[in-house]
C-alpha cells in the first residue's frame, strides 16, 4: 500500500482545481518545505536545552569546525553566516559577554582581532551537537545508508545551483 502524506491532498486538490498547470514540482518542493519547517522547531527545542539560541550555535559551530585554535577573524564569520558586520558584531560581543568566545589580537594584521572559541563554548557547541545529531539520526532510522546517500545527492544537485553566487549577465 502506497503511503499518502498532506502533499498528497493538497496536490490532488491543485489538480483539481487547476488542471492547466503543472503541479509536478509541489511533490517535491512542499516536502522539502514542510520538512525544513519540522527541523527547523527540532533545532529550536534542541538549541533550547542548552540555552543557546540558533545563531549562537551558528557562530560557535563555524569557530568549531575551523579547528584549534578555534579562531577565525569576525568577516570571515560574517561570510559564513551571512549576516552583516553590525550584527556580526552584536553577536561576538553577546557570546564574548557569555564568555563562549574571546577577542584577541589578530597577530597576521595589527588592526585586527579574532573570534576565538573558550572552553565553554567549546563544550557547549560539542553537547548541542551531539543532541542535534541524536534527533536527525532519529528522522532518517528507517533509511538505509544507500539510500541517505541517494536522497543527500539528490538534494545536492537542485540546492547546488541556488547555493552558487550570482553571475553577472553578458550584455
Amino acid at each position: 500500500m502506497l503511503m499518502r502524506d498532506e502533499v498528497d491532498g493538497l496536490v490532488e486538490a491543485w489538480r483539481t482545481e487547476r488542471p492547466d498547470l503543472d503541479v509536478e514540482p509541489l511533490q517535491v518542493l512542499s516536502r522539502v518545505s514542510r520538512l525544513a519547517r519540522h527541523l527547523d522547531r527540532a533545532r529550536r527545542t534542541v538549541f533550547t536545552r542548552h540555552d543557546l539560541e540558533p545563531w549562537e550555535f551558528d557562530v560557535l559551530a563555524e569557530l568549531r569546525r575551523s579547528g584549534a585554535p578555534y579562531e577565525l577573524s569576525p568577516g570571515r564569520l560574517l561570510r559564513a553566516t551571512l549576516v552583516t558586520s553590525g550584527t556580526m558584531t552584536n553577536r561576538i560581543d553577546r557570546l564574548a559577554a557569555a564568555k563562549l568566545v574571546g577577542r584577541f589580537p589578530d597577530p597576521a594584521d595589527k588592526r585586527g582581532v579574532l573570534v576565538r572559541l573558550t572552553v565553554e563554548g567549546r563544550e557547549l557547541v560539542d553537547a548541542a551537537l551531539a543532541d542535534l545529531l541524536s534527533y536527525e539520526e532519529s528522522i532518517l532510522g528507517a533509511m538505509s545508508a544507500v539510500q541517505r546517500g541517494e536522497l543527500a545527492a539528490l538534494l545536492r544537485s537542485v540546492l547546488s545551483p541556488l547555493d552558487e553566487p550570482a553571475r553577472p549577465q553578458r550584455g
